[in-house]
């Protein structure tokens, strides 16, 4: 099964009851829990999720989700590394025309040298990127 690329905004949706795609997300995710895939994200992606829930003083649902992903068998949590960097660097300089963040470089960097064509996320960037966004199109 090929594994699937997990973004920022599917994780906050599935946890945030008020999220505008917190419906799509928890459907999807059900869904997908038949025969999950193996999921891939960065510790670039951990650290914006747990960051998100921890800054608006929510450090227990920091936790939770930053625990549930580590631990995880279906979930690999890739570090950042210097090579890694670079090439979301590098792809982040050749693209001024779009507002892609250094995260999402460095997630398009992974995916491209792992050949994981599909992302969880809602983030429109990922398909203007060449991406299958999965479970579709942003509400």
């Amino acid at each position: 099964m090929k594994p699937l690329f997990v973004d920022t905004g599917y994780l906050l949706a599935l946890e945030l009851a008020r999220d505008q795609n917190h419906t799509a997300a928890r459907q999807h995710w059900r869904a997908l829990l038949d025969a999950l895939p193996p999921l891939v994200t960065t510790s670039y992606v951990f650290d914006e999720t747990v960051t998100f829930f921890n800054g608006r003083g929510y450090h227990a649902k920091a936790v939770e989700v930053g625990n549930n992903l580590l631990e995880s068998p279906s979930v690999r949590v890739l570090q950042v590394d210097e090579p890694l960097f670079r090439a979301g660097w590098t792809l982040f300089q050749q693209h001024r025309d779009k507002r892609y963040s250094l995260t999402d470089c460095v997630s398009f960097a992974v995916m491209r040298q792992l050949g994981i064509d599909a992302a969880l996320t809602f983030d429109r960037h990922f398909a203007q990127a060449g991406f299958r966004m999965l479970p579709g199109q942003p509400d």
